[in-house]
């Protein structure tokens, strides 16, 4: 499908974005006037002079075309940046997927394609060599080192507009930029011609959709023209049938794409050989100025035509490939070993997990040396190592590499935090009360965003002094935010219940934030989606509140049960999280997580040290807790009912070593299971307690 752009006046063709769009990408229904005349609102004086730019280029090229016939070779540098833009999602893709995607811009423009002889015989002598090979920068504007990609997290990857392009962008005039993202505004991806933009820098380079960039990863060999499509126009290609956006017209036919050697057409959208849509002669459907997905060539004189914008002023093209810009952003010379960097596949695993870690140095690295306290190996010389962390805590990760003569070390400071498994057993009565921070080991948090996260506050609570909030503002719409528990030993339970108290405010009616709740039976490995609220629903408790909300009682905290936590989650690492996906609404709140999981066949369960009991059992009315205190120390008592709820709790302030006999009131409960919940300085204990 293609980004319509209506041609009311003449002018609205040089400044409409050119698009490249596939059958699986949805319309984007912009306006008539396009992207650049939208920024400029129709501006009269702006629209003259993007006329005027682009008809300056044009005789430029025109000039240039006599005096070249474009069967010669004269080779262009060009650098290149690749800006990531994602949110922590697929569109994050990997630096092999980038140096994919120059490989086949390099192997299209260069005549090394392995399909161009696949080209129908009538145009075979009119497959161009155009001579320019793209390059990733090794030097960024500063002149520091770096390898050509950036990465930015902004929920701003789903816009895929001016807006997000804002956010990073290089020199114009010394890379080209080019954007990654989750959105490349409706298409598979765009950019504006040279004359549209030579008053506009912020606006030149190409936006790509993650799936549309390279041949692996998220894409595929079938999308991986997209780019070259993108580049044509950035060097000021039009597509084959002409100055719009709209394949498959009549009136295309006397529409040109002001090269001689491809044919009229009215574009293709499909790859059929023998088209003719014009009359005579065929169509060149198998150009990559196409939208047929079988694009194999650039014509002669599309060639002329790229390599004369190249050579102009015109938005600065001419700048690029100077010997001086070449030098000044590190694409002329073999790069030098400059950062010792690493990824890992996870930070926060279960005891016996396996980690692997990835060399991602930059440049030229010949040897390296990692070093895995903890782990299994402990160190290792492999590109991709695997590591086994069978014991929990908290372990460093250093990699040293050298290219022969330099040796780095990497400073990233990463760390993997193994939790126990068998993990702690339930219940989880959590209250914060006695928490300061959330950065383990009884919780964890993922910020991606660096900014607003979940962290303990006593500003509100439901019960007790304390509870965990996010201040959520309006300039945190599309951050997502999470809040997860350590491992859970629930290989005995019979069911398992996850209550909890929210509180949340919208700012307006608009505002729809989303809280979800996911449980994972593998320590975290992976996650299953049981329960979501939204703003709109069920998440919102104090109504609509324009200042930073705080909840004034409890009839602004709301309650909630998750019981479909199935068998499968009956494991020894059971763990679970709430994910905060915000749309710039109002602050959250959380209190009494209670986390309940009746064990079965069994009395008691230590988590401590001493024994714990009731008698009589099942019980009617009064029965005795009897336990044992090694250590002396105060003592709380809390009773849980199935749906995790404390439905009694008692401070038995300081107690003795010594056995412990105190009396527990049973007649208050209603018929049912109960687990019995014991806490001292010396650890927490449960048992079961039946009442009828």
């Amino acid at each position: 499908m293609t980004k319509r752009i209506f041609s009311l006046l003449a002018i609205l063709s040089l400044v409409a974005p050119a698009l490249f769009a596939q059958g699986d990408v949805a319309p984007c229904n912009a306006d008539d006037l396009g992207g650049l005349s939208r920024f400029h609102r129709n501006d009269p004086v702006e629209l003259a002079r993007i006329a005027q730019a682009d008809a300056e280029l044009e005789a430029f090229t025109a000039n240039w075309a006599l005096e070249h016939t474009g069967a010669e070779r004269v080779d262009y540098t060009i650098p290149v940046v690749f800006h990531i833009i994602h949110n922590n999602g697929p569109e994050n893709i990997s630096d092999e997927q980038v140096y994919d995607a120059i490989r086949v811009l390099n192997d299209d423009f260069n005549k090394l394609n392995p399909d161009w002889p696949n080209v129908r015989p009538e145009f075979l002598d009119l497959v161009a060599d155009v001579g320019i090979t793209f390059r990733l920068a090794t030097k960024d504007p500063q002149g520091n080192c770096t390898k050509g990609i950036t990465r930015t997290v902004s929920p701003l990857t789903n816009d895929g507009t001016q807006t997000m392009k804002d956010l990073i962008q290089w020199p114009r005039n010394k890379y080209l930029n080019v954007w990654v993202a989750a959105s490349a505004d409706g298409a598979a991806g765009y950019t504006y011609r040279p004359g549209s933009v030579a008053n506009w820098a912020e606006a030149d380079g190409i936006v790509l959709l993650h799936t549309y960039t390279g041949a692996i990863g998220t894409s595929s060999p079938g999308r991986s023209r997209t780019l070259t499509h993108e580049v044509g126009h950035w060097i000021n290609l039009k597509h084959c049938w002409g100055g719009t956006n709209d394949p498959g017209l009549e009136e295309n036919c006397d529409d040109d794409d002001s090269v001689t050697d491809t044919p009229n057409t009215r574009g293709w959208t499909s790859c059929f050989l023998a088209g003719a849509s014009c009359g005579s002669p065929l169509d060149n459907v198998e150009n990559y100025m196409e939208y047929s997905y079988c694009a194999k060539m650039f014509t002669t004189g599309q060639k002329t035509r790229m390599l004369a914008a190249l050579t102009s002023g015109t938005a600065q093209r001419n700048q690029l490939t100077s010997a001086s810009n070449l030098t000044a952003t590190g694409v002329n010379d073999a790069p030098v070993l400059c950062e010792a960097e690493f990824t890992s596949s996870a930070t926060l695993v279960c005891a016996g997990s396996t980690v692997t870690f990835t060399d991602l140095s930059y440049h030229g690295v010949t040897s390296r040396t990692w070093s895995f306290p903890g782990g299994t190996p402990a160190t290792s010389q492999e590109e991709e190592p695997s590591v086994v962390y069978d014991q929990a805590g908290t372990y460093n990760v250093q990699l040293t590499v050298s290219d022969g003569s330099t040796t780095l070390t990497s400073t990233q400071n990463l760390t993997v935090t193994v939790l126990e498994d068998p993990g702690t057993a339930a219940p989880l009565v959590e209250g914060f009360e006695d928490l300061t921070q959330l950065n383990g080991p009884e919780w964890y948090t993922v910020n991606s965003n660096a900014d607003n996260t979940f962290g303990v506050t006593t500003t509100a609570a439901y019960t007790g002094s304390k509870s965990t909030r996010i201040l959520n503002t309006a300039a945190m719409n599309g951050n997502v935010d999470e809040l997860l528990s350590r491992s859970f030993d629930m290989s005995a339970a019979e069911a398992i219940t996850l209550t909890f108290r929210h509180a949340f405010a919208r700012r307006n009616s608009s505002n729809d934030d989303i809280l979800s709740v996911y449980v994972s039976s593998d320590c975290g490995a992976n996650w299953a989606l049981r329960k979501i609220m939204r703003g709109s629903t069920t998440l919102t408790t104090g109504g609509i509140v324009t200042g930073t909300f705080v909840p004034n009682g409890p009839a602004q905290w709301g309650y909630t049960e998750v019981t479909n936590i199935g068998s499968a989650n009956h494991v020894a690492n059971f763990r679970f999280k709430f994910v905060f996906e915000s749309n710039g609404g109002n602050t959250l709140y959380l209190d009494d997580i209670n986390l309940n999981g009746l064990p079965v066949g069994v009395e008691e369960l230590a988590v401590g040290t001493g024994s714990l009991s009731v008698q009589p059992n099942p019980a009617t009315g009064n029965a005795q807790l009897l336990f044992d205190m090694r250590k002396a120390g105060a003592v709380r008592v809390e009773v849980i009912d199935a749906l995790g709820r404390t439905v009694q709790r008692s401070e038995l302030g300081l107690r003795p070593t010594g056995e412990q006999r105190v009396s527990l009131d049973a007649s208050g409960l209603a018929p049912g299971t109960y687990v019995v919940q014991l806490s001292t300085d010396n650890g927490t204990r449960a048992t079961r307690l039946v009442v009828e």
